[in-house]
């Protein structure tokens, strides 16, 4: 006897579902589970990996109580500018557009994470006393973000070397043409930064014609407690 129409729907029906009470019985709730998937055409694997979490400024972990979130990226050769940002913010970038040849920085008010002022300077056409009178004033506790674009050193001289030595750096006494560097340092920092980075421009190791690869470099600073007055 063959089963037509509707009848073979209502058999098919039947045996699933004793298929299914028969391996709940015998295997319990996964292996039925499992039978429905079958019967489903799905998986149980179907559901895709999530995604690694990212915190402020890409972080791949978040930063602790009272620290501020940052990434540093230098420029690419000529053509792709730098990046500054700050508690996932960016200070600085070509979107923004506020960078510019040479040194890119940014002035954060160290014990409350405010930003106080952007400003690019031409390290190769620029007049090097424009950096000089930015940076002499500094008040005690501001936090300095340096960011190079192209070249960053050819108008350095002595004396701003050493201003950017009294903020923590020691990469800056040997920065020269077109080395790709990276930088946060603070004014009334007792020892060096931990937070810098430079790349030197090698003809045998430069990733672009000319120019060494760009810098990226994150972390967490830690705020200052308040000045006693």
């Amino acid at each position: 006897m063959r089963l037509t129409g509707p009848l073979r729907a209502v058999a098919v029906v039947l045996l699933v579902g004793f298929t299914w009470l028969l391996a709940n019985t015998l295997f319990g709730g996964e292996s039925a589970s499992s039978v429905l998937h079958f019967f489903s055409g799905t998986s149980e694997d179907a559901t895709p990996e999530p995604h690694p979490r990212k915190y402020k400024c890409g972080l791949s972990a978040p930063c602790p109580p009272k620290h501020l979130a940052f990434r540093l990226v230098s420029g690419a050769a000529n053509v792709i500018g730098p990046k500054i940002c700050l508690e996932d913010k960016m200070l600085v970038s070509s979107v923004k557009n506020n960078v510019g040849r040479g040194l890119n920085i940014a002035l954060v008010n160290g014990v409350t994470g405010e930003l106080l002022e952007t400003k690019t300077f031409d390290m190769w056409a620029g007049d090097v006393s424009d950096l000089l009178k930015f940076l002499r004033p500094l008040h005690e506790g501001t936090l300095v973000f340096v960011a190079s674009f192209d070249d960053a050193a050819t108008k350095l001289n002595e004396e701003s070397r050493r201003l950017f030595e009294e903020l923590g750096s020691t990469a800056v006494k040997d920065l020269a043409f077109r080395d790709s560097w990276v930088f946060v340092g603070a004014k009334g920092i007792e020892n060096k930064s931990p937070f810098e980075q430079r790349m030197k421009n090698s003809k045998s190791s430069n990733k672009y014609e000319g120019w060494p690869e760009s810098l990226e470099m994150d972390g967490c600073i830690p705020l200052r407690p308040p000045l006693e007055s």
